[in-house]
């Protein structure tokens, strides 16, 4: 049996589109709150969320990114449980799995964030 061309691309680019990666994420704020949770990167895009206290309230926060988006730095829109909001700004090592970054929420809101194995680590 002949297998088309055609055929060995669309399953390919269906295994390709299929294939993610969760790495860990934990956010630490000055207080000490802690809210854990995963980032994962698909060829179609990325998401993160976390769940824990921050700022004394127990929230879920989430967000969206490119996951295709090679630069060493990156920012992203997060959205609260709560209602608050805010960006991410997150830095990647070298192998593009771990890292860390800084979170500001609009209400003033600072914490600190490593993903990866830092992360698996807490």
């Amino acid at each position: 049996m002949k297998i088309s061309g055609f055929a060995i691309v669309a399953v390919s680019a269906a295994l390709l589109a299929s294939c993610a990666i969760t790495v860990p994420v934990a956010v630490i704020s000055g207080k000490g709150d802690v809210m854990r949770g995963t980032s994962t990167a698909t060829m179609s895009g990325g998401s993160f969320q976390v769940a824990g206290r921050l700022k004394g309230k127990t929230v879920k926060c989430a967000g969206t990114y490119d996951a295709l988006d090679t630069s060493v730095t990156i920012s992203m829109a997060v959205h609260c449980s709560d209602g608050r909001k805010g960006i991410v700004i997150a830095t990647r090592q070298a192998n593009g799995l771990d890292g860390s970054g800084r979170v500001r929420l609009t209400d003033g809101t600072e914490a600190d964030f490593v993903f990866g194995r830092a992360a698996a680590a807490l």
